[in-house]
């Protein structure tokens, strides 16, 4: 799906600060920025979208500076989105307006993360219970709660 357009003056949250108070603006970042067609490249890629089907889009312009950056600096998918999170002239170049970006945890993320933490917590109680087995040689789920 199309990713949803920003409003051109959002209202602001009571602790945003706007990027441009943060950074130099005469930084060389925040200078290709301003020289990229930001527009005419969101018009070229969005014909890509599908209208209705899929997870709605991230915008262009963040997908378009995060390859940049990726590339630009050698970095691993991980490592690209790591360094963009600290660095408010990436996150400029991608964008953003205000320092802190909102962070958005839908119930699907949320069920996720559920769902990840019950899984490494059934891990470590398995691993647990293969140490405790083998220091005194027994299976410990039998040895405390009866027969399996």
């Amino acid at each position: 799906m199309r990713p949803h357009q920003e409003p051109k003056h959002p209202q602001r949250e009571m602790f945003q600060i706007d990027l441009e108070q943060l950074i130099d603006m005469h930084h060389p970042l925040v200078l290709l920025g301003q020289c990229i067609g930001w527009t005419a490249l969101e018009a070229t890629l969005g014909a890509s979208y599908h209208p209705s089907q899929g997870a709605p889009g991230i915008s262009t312009r963040l997908m378009v500076a995060l390859h940049n950056l990726k590339y630009q600096h050698d970095l691993s998918d991980e490592d690209v989105v790591a360094v963009w999170v600290e660095n408010p002239y990436w996150q400029q170049f991608s964008g953003e307006r205000y320092f802190p970006r909102p962070v958005s945890l839908g119930a699907r993320a949320v069920g996720w993360i559920e769902t990840e933490v019950e899984e490494w917590i059934a891990r470590q109680i398995e691993v647990s219970r293969e140490i405790s087995g083998q220091r005194t040689g027994v299976n410990s789920l039998s040895s405390r709660w009866g027969p399996e």
